[in-house]
């Protein structure tokens, strides 16, 4: 038997000086990294790992991508940081290959993350419209700064609400309808009368923006029914109100798009990034916006800034990660992954464990959706997600599992035998659970 790594033993002493997201200090026992590569991650042991997480949906290009580890270094050698005032050819070409991949949008502004990406969207639609009220959806995530955990609608934004103006609705989810719909047609009409409704009590005219994630990852992988984001888009043009699509995690090829809206044919006002951009080598984050909003601000300043915005890092980053992802077709890889290869082995799995009750999602964003039982659709207590969790870990396979689910988001790079291989993981440590 070999001897723990001392680099290991080390990172877990000075562990507990960190205090971690969303957790008690001293009750965590996280999965020790020492590195990774492609879809592999390996702990100070020398133990290999199928990274079926992306960590938090965000390494659409892999671990350690050469061409974005290689412009990194060379930036840091040029110029590794400069004011955000600054012009910098780094920065606009950063901007430039991100318009590059929506249609219609005319401007970037850069920000640190995708929570202060959607704090600025927010900012801007309030300054652009001169109103107040943001409507959101329950399911949802927008991250954890002032506005943005209010603007989320799951259990993290309760001992949070210090802002003002937040209101919300329930969006689609057939499966757990909360409007006793049949079809995924009647989830949509039903979804939009109830958000229409919502404004119409609330008041119209009171209304900045509508603010939704594209496909809602982090509350279940909710892929919208056909209409319902044409839907929002109708309402918000008939009451002058800012359509805002959070991509923070959707984005950036995740779903087989450059962006998850682009399956709908929507048009957005504002666009929130960060992640998958240049799968979070370097943080960053920002706002692409259309036309229209950039026009509010050529003469009127926008009330803030970061001191890290547009950070040359950040956007060497960013361009070696597009140029890499349209080069190799990392987008159409991971489109091919979810259709012939994770969307058919996952429906096989719920057919052979009676455990999963849905599964959902496209291209490299999937969910399955744990049940008690079948027929009721129970949720899985938190005591079976911390087995399965267990059981793939034990198997080399890093999960993600939020509430009682197990998202299945590997990076988009992950090849065809890999895929099996991890969905051959899923099927023996579904049949052990059971």
């Amino acid at each position: 038997m070999t001897s723990p790594d001392p680099d290991g033993e080390r990172a877990r002493e000075l562990d507990r000086l960190i205090l971690h997201s969303w957790s008690k200090h001293g009750t965590t026992n996280p999965f020790t990294v020492a590195r990774g590569e492609g879809v592999r991650l390996w702990d100070y042991d020398g133990r290999e790992y199928l990274d079926f997480s992306s960590q938090l949906v965000n390494t659409n290009i892999g671990h350690a991508h050469p061409r974005v580890v290689e412009a990194i270094q060379r930036q840091a050698a040029e110029l590794a940081t400069v004011a955000p005032a600054t012009t910098n050819l780094r920065r606009g070409e950063a901007a430039e290959r991100i318009l590059s991949t929506i249609d219609d949008m005319a401007a970037v502004f850069f920000t640190n993350g995708g929570a202060d990406a959607v704090e600025n969207a927010i900012r801007m639609a309030r300054i652009h419209t001169g109103r107040a009220k943001v409507l959101s959806h329950y399911r949802s995530y927008h991250g954890n700064t002032g506005a943005a955990v209010n603007a989320t609608g799951d259990h993290r934004r309760v001992g949070n609400e210090f802002s003002t103006g937040h209101v919300h609705c329930f969006g689609p989810f057939l499966y757990r309808s909360e409007f006793w719909a049949e079809s995924e047609e009647q989830e949509c009409e039903r979804a939009l009368q109830h958000a229409r409704r919502v404004i119409e009590a609330e008041g119209p005219s009171t209304f900045a923006a509508i603010l939704v994630e594209s496909v809602p990852g982090t509350a279940g992988i909710l892929v919208p029914p056909a209409g319902y984001l044409q839907g929002l888009r109708e309402l918000a043009d008939r009451h002058g109100i800012v359509l805002i699509l959070d991509e923070v995690m959707a984005g950036f090829g995740r779903t087989g798009r450059w962006f998850a809206h682009q399956h709908d044919g929507v048009r957005p006002d504002l666009v929130t990034f960060a992640k998958g951009v240049n799968s979070g080598y370097v943080p960053v984050g920002g706002v692409i916006m259309a036309e229209h909003i950039l026009d509010t601000f050529r003469e009127r300043a926008i009330p803030g800034g970061l001191t890290y915005a547009g950070h040359p890092l950040a956007a060497a980053s960013i361009v070696a990660s597009i140029d890499a992802m349209r080069e190799e077709r990392i987008v159409e890889h991971a489109a091919h992954l979810g259709a012939d290869i994770l969307g058919p082995g996952l429906a096989a799995l719920a057919e052979r464990h009676a455990v999963i009750g849905e599964v959902r999602g496209r291209g490299c964003f999937w969910a399955l959706d744990l049940v008690a039982d079948r027929a009721t659709r129970e949720p899985v207590d938190a005591s079976v997600v911390a087995q399965l969790k267990g059981l793939l870990m034990e198997r080399g396979y890093v999960p993600f599992a939020a509430d009682n689910r197990l998202h299945v988001v590997p990076p988009l790079v992950m090849g065809d035998d890999d895929a099996r291989a991890g969905l051959a993981i899923l099927d023996e440590a579904f049949a052990a659970l059971s």
